[in-house]
């Protein structure tokens, strides 16, 4: 497997990005639609200032662009960006699914040996299992 080191960098950039809970609400927001600095900073209590370097930050990971509009400069999600952090958790999400299912598999065939061999050992005149005697049976 050939690893791509600037890859790397961009997932780095953009899970350090969204370990941050106000980013990660910039984003949920963001996902509803484009929105100002002054829109974005409506819900929390810390300054413009402070949700401009949480935007700055979201923006290096590539995760948000900022366009303009006359007057205003509307942040805006980048799509792309989550759906590639999006693949990449997939991937190891579909591997472990898989070793899941495999588990599940694995079990359920010990289960119906298990319960296959309990009954060969049963006798079925009485309902006693081989090799013990009547008054063990019932313990």
């Amino acid at each position: 497997m050939i690893l791509d080191p600037a890859s790397d960098d961009r997932l780095d950039r953009a899970f350090l990005a969204l370990a941050d809970p106000v980013r990660r609400r910039i984003i949920a927001r963001l996902s509803r639609g484009p929105a100002t600095v002054n829109e974005l900073a409506e819900p929390f209590e810390i300054s413009k200032q402070a949700v401009s370097k949480h935007i700055q930050v979201l923006e290096h990971a590539g995760l948000v662009t900022r366009s303009r509009d006359a007057q205003r400069r509307p942040v805006h999600l980048d799509p792309a960006a989550l759906e590639s952090l999006t693949a990449w958790i997939d991937r190891y999400r579909l591997i472990h699914e898989q070793r899941f299912r495999s588990l599940d598999a694995l079990l359920a065939t010990a289960e119906h040996t298990e319960a296959d061999a309990s009954a060969e050992a049963s006798d079925p005149a009485t309902g006693e299992t081989a090799g013990r005697r009547p008054e063990e049976a019932g313990r």
